[in-house]
This record gives structure tokens, sequence and C-alpha cells, in this order.
């Protein structure tokens, strides 16, 4: 490095200064004479900027040489032929104008890298942020957003949020066949339901990294991208399934339809998923991850195994219960066996608590993932057999 591209004419300094630049991984800009292979002097503009990763470790530098001999030493050339050296000089400067404004450093000489804060690193939710070496915000039109920026960045971690949310109380919602008449639960679905539609109206107003690392601000090209990658399955997720759910003159077939639509919602952690992969490098943020992950897969499974028991323990064509089925036997023991209402309603009645059923679904799966099973709770139908070799079959993947 001392020698590469130096000659006599080389202001050794300024190589110290290079030198320095490179061994204390910092950012700077200088003036330099180097030589081409054939011997000839050219004065280059030099600017050099460490590149860190995930870790705050420099792992390259982002070298930029700039001729600027135009400025030392004007070039002859025939159309400058008799004219004093002088006049060639203010020749040189005046049609370059605009070419030494852009080799003006961004940097003083001496200053400090500002380096970002570790915390807004990992609240960044964003894959496609900029790298730290990029000197400039990209100019963006009054109603647009980066999708960088701090606003963005807490407004993903609010979806994130209430996809988790989403993610949990959909199967549950689904598989319990609960009709959201507390007032207060469907207020809080409502809720969500507008900041996923708020969400959609933002997305069509937030910029992208397009193909070749730029940043794609123009309004049509957003609203382009976005209505051919996540509009339609971000506007399948903010319907109002709930509120639809709420009325009780609801035919029964189309509360059950539209419950069924609402785990469409859970396409949206493809996009949670995608913007949680740089988070592979932090050790602690795996485990939590990891952790998140079991749970919500055991919470999923939960739900399936209550949806079969459900089908299974009444026999609609003997209009009996089966006693074999798992729920029968946990109604048996915590003492809410099921009874058939003759003399009423004409149906079933009775059974183990929704808390209760859904502790013991989880208590299961969790068992059986994680394959301690101890036999307490244990499939005997067909379907829950099946069921059971496929969970076991997930867990000791």
């Amino acid at each position: 490095l001392q020698h590469f591209m130096y000659g006599e004419l080389t202001d050794k300094e300024t190589g110290e200064k290079v030198q320095q630049t490179f061994e204390n991984y910092e950012m700077n800009s200088f003036e330099i004479l180097m030589y081409k292979k054939n011997r000839m002097p050219v004065w280059f503009f030099v600017k050099i900027a460490p590149i860190r990763n995930e870790q705050d470790k420099v792992v390259l530098f982002l070298c930029t040489f700039s001729d600027i001999t135009a400025f030392k030493q004007p070039i002859e050339d025939d159309s400058v032929k008799g004219w004093g050296k002088f006049a060639r000089l203010t020749r040189a400067l005046t049609s370059s104008r605009g070419v030494l404004q852009q080799l003006a450093p961004t940097v003083h000489k001496g200053e400090n890298v500002h380096k970002h804060s570790r915390l807004a690193e990992v609240l960044q939710l964003g894959s496609d942020i900029l790298p730290q070496y990029k000197q400039e915000t990209p100019k963006t039109p009054p109603h647009i957003i980066l999708h960088y920026c701090a606003f963005k960045t807490t407004w993903d971690w609010v979806i994130l949020i209430l996809t988790f949310y989403t993610a949990i109380m959909v199967p549950y919602n689904v598989s319990f066949k609960t009709k959201q008449n507390n007032v207060t639960w469907l207020v809080v679905d409502s809720i969500v339901d507008v900041i996923f539609l708020v969400d959609i109206v933002l997305n069509f107003h937030t910029t992208f990294v397009g193909p070749a690392g730029e940043v794609i601000s123009d309004p049509k090209l957003i609203r382009m991208n976005y209505v051919k990658t996540w509009f339609v399955i971000d506007l399948l997720s903010c319907l109002p399934y709930d509120v639809i759910n709420a009325f009780e003159n609801v035919d029964e077939g189309i509360s059950s339809l539209f419950s069924s639509l609402k785990v469409v919602r859970l396409l949206r952690l493809g996009r949670v998923a995608r913007k949680l992969d740089h988070y592979i490098e932090y050790g602690a943020a795996v485990l939590v991850l990891l952790v998140c992950v079991f749970g919500l897969a055991a919470h999923w499974l939960a739900c399936i195994w209550y949806s079969i028991g459900d089908y299974e323990v009444i026999d609609e064509n003997t209009n009996s219960v089966r006693m074999d089925s798992w729920l029968y036997i946990l109604s048996e023991s915590v003492g809410t066996p099921y009874r058939f209402n003759a003399s009423g309603s004409g149906r079933w009645e009775g059974g183990p608590s929704k808390d209760s059923v859904y502790i013991t679904s989880l208590y299961f799966t969790m068992t059986s993932l994680t394959s301690i099973g101890f036999g307490n709770i244990a499939p005997t139908t067909d379907g829950e057999k099946l069921f059971a070799v496929a969970m076991m079959m997930i867990g000791c993947e």
C-alpha cells in the first residue's frame, strides 16, 4: 500500500495519512499525486469510507478515485493552443464547476465517523435499509415516505405486533367458533382492521429498493410494485370479518365462511419472516425467535387438535357421543359430561369449558412436539392418531 501508484512527487505526509486512515478504520478524503503504469503523473481526489457489518466490524473499504488533473495542471489540446497558462486554468475551472462541487469532501479531515446506534439497528425492521456509507438521503416527493425512516420503522413494529396478535387469535376464533359478541374484543379487532387498512394506504406511498439497489420513489412505480406483490393479501387481511360474525341474524354457513377466510391474515407472517432475516447473526434474537415460533406452532396445532375432537365427539349419524374421543374422556375427568337436551334445544350440551379445552390441547401439543408425552392425554380415534403422527413428524424435525 505504501508504494502502490506512488512516485517521486507523491507527498509522503499525505501517503502516511492514507495509511493511518486504513489502520484506524476512519473515513477521510485526500488530494494526492499518483502515477500510472507508464509513469505519467495524475492527480486524484480520493475518498475512503469503511463499510461495517451488522456486528459493527469493518469488513471492507469503499475507495473512490476522481481524476482532478485538469484542476491542478490544465491539459494541452488543440482548442487551447496559444492560450496563456492562466487562461487555460480559468477555462478548466469554469467548464467543470459542477464536477468540482461533486468532488467536495463530505467529511472533514480528522472528523470521526458517525456510528449508528446498535439499538437503532436492532429496531430497524426493513431488510432493504441503506448501507452505512450512503452519504445522501434520496430526494422524494412530499407525499412519499422513505422505507427506512424513523416513522416507518415504528409503524413496522406496530404492524409486527398486530400480526402476531392476529396469528394467535385467528386460529383460536376459527377453531372454537367464537362469535365476537364481547364488545371489548369487537372494538379491539375493529381497531386492528383499521390499522391494517391504514397500512395499505401507507404502502402505496412508501419507497422500495429496486433490482439495482436504487431507492425507487416514483409514485407510479411504487403503486405498480405494491399491487403486483402484497396488495391483494393485505386487502383480504383487513376485511371486517369479526364485525360480520357479530350479527346474530347471520346465516351459520356464511358465518363459518367468513371465519375461515380470516385464516388469510396468517399470510402476513410471510412479510414478517422476510423482514426478520437480518436477525440471524444475533444469538439472543435467534433464541427468542425460536421460542416464539415454537409457541406459535404449538398454539396452531392445539387449535387443530381441538377442532378434530369437536368434530368427532358427537356422532351425528347415531346422535350419540363417541366415548373414545379425547374430549369425552376430558369431560368425564373434569366433571362436565356431555348430555342430550331432549326437552329443550334437542342438541347435545355440556362438555368441558373452552378455557379447559384450550389449556389441555396446548399441553398435549407441547408434550408431543418435545417428545415427552406422559400418556394422560392420548389419541384414540383414527383422525386423532393421524394428526398425532403428523405432529410427531413435525416435532422430530
